[in-house]
């Protein structure tokens, strides 16, 4: 071995584990002539260590955001912190998805996803509205719903007031059908939606925030340790992903 190549091997170890002194590799050692024959003279080298009870691990180093939580505990507390950050972001991303169709105009059967129907006999289990009825579009423009069975009829109309959606008026045709017209959404509509948005928005931070609280204060965490790092991490994670949904809605609609 080379002397750089054990320089380098040497100071690989950790830096308070190898001090300088422990790096005298050079100790010359010459032989001479011996009975009459004359030998070149050698050089050889001995490496010295450093003793181990000096030695310190080079985890330690490790900064705090490139270690993985070691606690079983924490990585189970972790995995539910991130299931549950992770509905919250879906629930808002379906959300938003239905605000963003109604401010786009376009008319489609999403647009009565919302909707409930309370069927007589079912006590206070309801039911999706496409569970009794289908849902159609007309000239772009007008949602048709047709019941399956005309006694269900006024509970699906009750069912579209109850809802409260924004331009939803039911208008009865016949026993088995009603028909709703979608007018255009106007500016003024599309930001009060967008104001939903971000009202739901801040709602679902706020849930967020409140998941990763709960979590460390669970796990009664350190100041400065890798799982506050960690949570903080996943939370930062997850309300970024719920900004970037309500940048696309405002981007898609055209709304400030």
């Amino acid at each position: 071995m080379s002397l750089p190549s054990a320089v380098r091997l040497a100071t690989s170890c950790s830096p308070r584990a190898v001090s300088r002194r422990s790096l005298q590799f050079l100790r010359p050692t010459q032989s001479f002539a011996h009975n009459g024959i004359s030998r070149s003279p050698t050089t050889s080298y001995i490496r010295l260590y450093a003793s181990r009870s000096k030695a310190k691990s080079t985890a330690d180093l490790v900064p705090g955001s490139k270690q993985a939580l070691t606690s079983e505990v924490s990585r189970l507390e972790y995995g539910k912190s991130e299931a549950k950050m992770s509905a919250a972001v879906e629930w808002y991303r379906k959300e938003v998805a239905g605000l963003e169709t109604r401010a786009s105009g376009r008319v489609t059967p999403a647009l009565l996803s919302p909707v409930r129907v309370d069927l007589p006999g079912k006590g206070k289990d309801l039911v999706k509205i496409e569970e009794v009825a289908t849902i159609g579009v007309r000239d772009g423009s007008t949602l048709i719903v047709t019941v399956f069975e005309e006694h269900n009829l006024k509970a699906v109309e009750q069912a579209l007031y109850a809802a409260k959606l924004p331009n939803i008026v039911p208008q009865k045709q016949d026993s088995r059908t009603i028909k709703i017209p979608i007018p255009r959404p106007t500016v003024e509509a599309r930001n009060a939606l967008t104001a939903t948005a971000q009202r739901m928005a801040e709602d679902t931070r706020v849930q967020l925030r409140k998941i990763q609280q709960a979590s460390v204060k669970k796990g009664d965490y350190k100041k400065h340790s890798v799982e506050l790092e960690e949570f903080q991490k996943l939370a930062d994670k997850n309300s970024a992903e719920v900004d970037k949904i309500l940048a696309h809605m405002k981007k898609s609609t055209g709304a400030r």
